[in-house]
């Protein structure tokens, strides 16, 4: 076998690289102070408000996270993203530290590091306070205690990784993967079956599930209602190709194309060679491995969302570089060398281009899909629905959707009661209704195109329309809200 060569050796490129991916975390930062909120965001915000051990789309770390940011820097859009922006520079750091001992050389774990950093998937989702910030950090810690198990021989390291595993459930259900991941590496690798004798990885395991227990208690008391939605979408819908070209579309711009054409290079490497059955390098395709099994069949049946691979991108970046380490030698073909010649610039502008489109819209689009998923010109909006909130003596506001649910209760200068009567089971963590609030009028405000003023009259009482409140961007219409009044509500039954 030809022997590997890394192509940035030297300390003084560890230094640049290093600085480089400082650069980053700090735009990142900056970014995330003053772009406003996705509607999922805010949507965890009010999870934020009355803390659970579970809720319906998701476990509850993501709730402790914000409310212990907006604790520290108050109900700000920093707030918010604080703890998933602090957690994305630890799993750069794991990120750095496996690619190391992965694939032996400092170096070469920094430019891991970079990759990662460098991916929509990290420069968005690593944004954002959404469980995939941390359920990435999670996976990279993870994999760096799995990475030091095989370097060090250590058993203490899979107390670690049970750790790390833990926070992993707590963050999203995409967590039992990483267990998957690991026991296949064990079962792969000659030189680690060794730990099937051992207690360690045992005792990991108990930790990580000690961990989960209260997310299982909570959903046995709602009737396994989070576990029913989530794990409910496994096998349905028919047999179809027709999601597969979107998925890979959308892992090609979450990754960037260059990066993404190197990871699937350095996928190939580990999976179609000797690498899978060679430790540390196979660590990386064994993380990876479960879990795009598992997404390739989901796909033959339903979509799976651009997101949900994200825990995977910490190996995946590794996997990269793997690939990026071996062109030299193997591989003379022009398209290799001007893959790897453009991975980092053309990620580089695509990240800087997201940024400045999600701030300014330097491209006027008319249907600016940044904009709809962020509160982009919303405060206008929000104030403007306060004005008719206090015109109308309105002691609450009425949603049916959890966006506008989010939003409002997150931008209404005044801050009023914000109450979905729709979907309830979101809400189980909410005290009970003060029946108080519709003792006098209240507004029902939605998105023109998710108009359910059928519902609410059924729930709450006739809703007459007396506003048409439009958001705009750059002289686009891109969405307008419809504002009713109820001046006679009854008290809405959630039974």
């Amino acid at each position: 076998m030809a022997r590997e060569v890394n192509f940035l050796a030297g300390e003084p490129r560890v230094r640049q690289l290093a600085l480089f991916i400082a650069a980053l975390i700090v735009l990142r930062a900056v970014v995330g102070a003053f772009v406003p909120l996705a509607f999922d965001e805010a949507y965890y915000w009010l999870w934020s408000k009355n803390l659970a051990a579970g809720y319906l789309d998701h476990p509850p770390l993501i709730a402790y996270a914000i409310r212990f940011g907006t604790a520290l820097f108050g109900d700000t859009e920093f707030g918010v993203r604080a703890v998933p922006l602090l957690a994305m520079v630890g799993a750069s750091w794991a990120v750095w530290r496996s690619g190391t001992i992965i694939l032996g050389s400092r170096t070469s774990g920094a430019l891991a590091a970079l990759l990662f950093n460098l991916t929509l998937m990290v420069g968005v989702e690593g944004l954002v306070a959404t469980p995939d910030a941390l359920s990435m950090a999670a996976a990279a810690f993870f994999l760096f205690a799995l990475a030091k198990v095989s370097e060090t021989g250590r058993g203490g390291w899979w107390i670690a990784a049970g750790l790390a595993a833990g926070l992993a459930l707590l963050c999203k259900y995409t967590g039992f993967f990483l267990g998957a991941g690991a026991l296949f590496w064990l079962a792969l690798v000659p030189t680690e079956r060794r730990w099937f004798a051992s207690p360690w990885p045992y005792l990991g395991a108990v930790l990580a599930l000690a961990m989960f227990v209260p997310v299982l208690l909570w959903n046995a008391e709602h009737g396994w209602i989070s576990f029913a939605r989530q794990f409910g979408r496994v096998g349905e819908g028919d047999l179809t190709l027709r999601f597969l070209g979107e998925f890979f579309a959308g892992q090609l711009g979450l990754a960037t194309p260059f990066i993404f054409i190197l990871g699937v290079a350095g996928m190939i490497r580990i999976f179609a060679t000797r690498e899978m059955r060679r430790s540390p390098l196979a660590l990386a395709g064994a993380m990876i491995a479960p879990a795009l099994l598992y997404f390739l069949w989901h796909l033959l049946h339903a979509r799976v969302q651009g997101n949900w691979p994200s825990f995977l991108y910490p190996a995946f970046t590794i996997a990269a570089v793997a690939a990026w380490n071996m062109g030299a030698v193997k591989w003379s073909a022009l398209f290799f060398r001007i893959t790897r010649g453009l991975a980092v610039p053309v990620a580089l502008g695509l990240t800087v281009l997201v940024y400045a489109q999600a701030l300014w819209g330097v491209v006027p689009l008319a249907r600016d899909p940044l904009a709809r998923l962020l509160a982009v010109d919303y405060r206008p909006v929000a104030e403007q629905v306060d004005a008719l909130r206090m015109e109308n003596n309105a002691r609450a506001v009425l949603t049916t959707s959890y966006a506008q649910t989010g939003w409002l209760a997150f931008y209404l200068p005044s801050r009023p009661p914000v109450i979905q009567v729709t979907e309830r089971e979101r809400w189980l963590a909410e005290p009970a209704l003060d029946e108080a609030l519709f003792a006098g009028p209240v507004l029902y405000v939605t998105e023109t195109w998710r108009d359910r003023a059928d519902i609410v009259a059924q729930i709450v009482g006739e809703p007459i329309r007396i506003a048409r409140i439009p958001r705009m961007r750059n002289g686009f219409l891109f969405e307008d809200y419809a504002v009713y009044l109820i001046e006679q509500p009854r008290v809405p039954s959630f039974e």
